[in-house]
């Protein structure tokens, strides 16, 4: 499986202060699963996520993110997405149109919301999900 990864409200909960959990929720998921950027902030080089979170992240947990792989995309973050792959994106904030390409691909529930201000402890909660833990994917 793949995992796709914003920063701003995801590992970041504001341009303060890093999400609670972060260093753990990082931990698990890159050492399990692919894991690739999808954010505004990495567009085909990694250099500009670690640049960012480096203000934030102690450096064994910087050093895992060195890990994570770039992608690429133009309009909408779905472009850099696997469709041929099981993956979860965790992000925030989805536009209408890249939930559209989700759902043309019969992959809505693999998008993942990630709401700080609603659940500070998300990305801890997150870890103890069915589907990080080898459950299956949900359907659309």
């Amino acid at each position: 499986m793949d995992i796709y990864l914003d920063i701003d409200g995801v590992l970041l909960a504001n341009d303060k202060q890093p999400a609670r959990h972060v260093d753990a929720f990082i931990r698990y998921v890159v050492e399990r699963y692919q894991t690739y950027w999808l954010t505004t902030h990495c567009k085909g080089d990694t250099a500009q996520p670690l640049r960012i979170l480096s203000r934030y992240l102690p450096s064994e947990t910087l050093s895992l993110l060195r890990q994570v792989k770039p992608t690429n995309w133009t309009t909408l973050k779905t472009e850099a997405i696997d469709f041929s792959r099981n993956f979860l994106w965790f992000d925030d904030d989805v536009f209408e149109e890249e939930k559209t390409v989700l759902q043309r691909h019969n992959a809505f529930a693999s998008w993942v919301e990630v709401d700080l201000a609603k659940n500070p402890d998300q990305l801890r909660d997150l870890i103890k999900l069915p589907l990080l833990q080898g459950g299956l994917l949900p359907t659309a």
